[in-house]
């Protein structure tokens, strides 16, 4: 598979730099952009440099227009969905695309496939110290709930289209 690289560039409100990580381009279907990351994989956060090396095989999607993205994962990771809450992503040009973190997060795990939404202390305190509007408050809660519902329903892209992803990033 020849795949180009991209740049995952996650940031805070105030434009600092968040997480960061390379990926390769895997394709594109109805729900956006897919995204992968073979084991190995070097994730930094802001300055700091390197945090962690994956041990795993992960698919992200990058949707078109959404509130989130999404981060799907192999064993041994002990969940198996991560969807950020975040402001729509950008691409910068095809190999680089950012979005805005906006601490709301909605996993799932693999074991029991119980859902749940994380960071709910985070985001009361960074809508505060970030001063989020009222509308992207309104917007990251909303689109927690509405990504609970869907990864509790296992609905597309979180059932069998993310699994065909993921398939083809073992392969790589």
């Amino acid at each position: 598979m020849n795949a180009a690289g991209v740049l995952v560039s996650v940031r805070k409100n105030d434009g600092s730099l968040h997480w960061h990580h390379s990926a390769v381009r895997l394709g594109e279907d109805d729900h956006g952009v897919w995204l992968g990351a073979p084991v190995g994989t070097v994730y930094s956060r802001g300055t700091e440099g390197p945090v962690y090396t994956t041990r795993e095989v992960r698919v992200m999607l990058i949707p078109r227009d959404a509130w989130w993205t999404g981060l799907f994962q192999e064993s041994p990771a002990r969940l198996d969905a991560y969807c950020d809450v975040t402001t729509p992503s950008q691409w910068l040009h095809p190999g680089e695309v950012t979005m805005i973190d906006l601490d709301l997060d909605v996993c799932r795990t693999r074991d029991g496939g119980t859902v749940f939404v994380d960071d709910e202390d985070e985001f009361a305190d960074h809508r505060i110290r970030y001063g989020y509007p009222p509308d992207v408050i309104a917007r990251a809660t909303t689109t927690a709930e509405q990504l609970r519902a869907a990864l509790a329903e296992d609905a597309e892209p979180f059932g069998r289209c993310r699994r065909s992803w993921l398939a083809r990033m073992s392969a790589y």
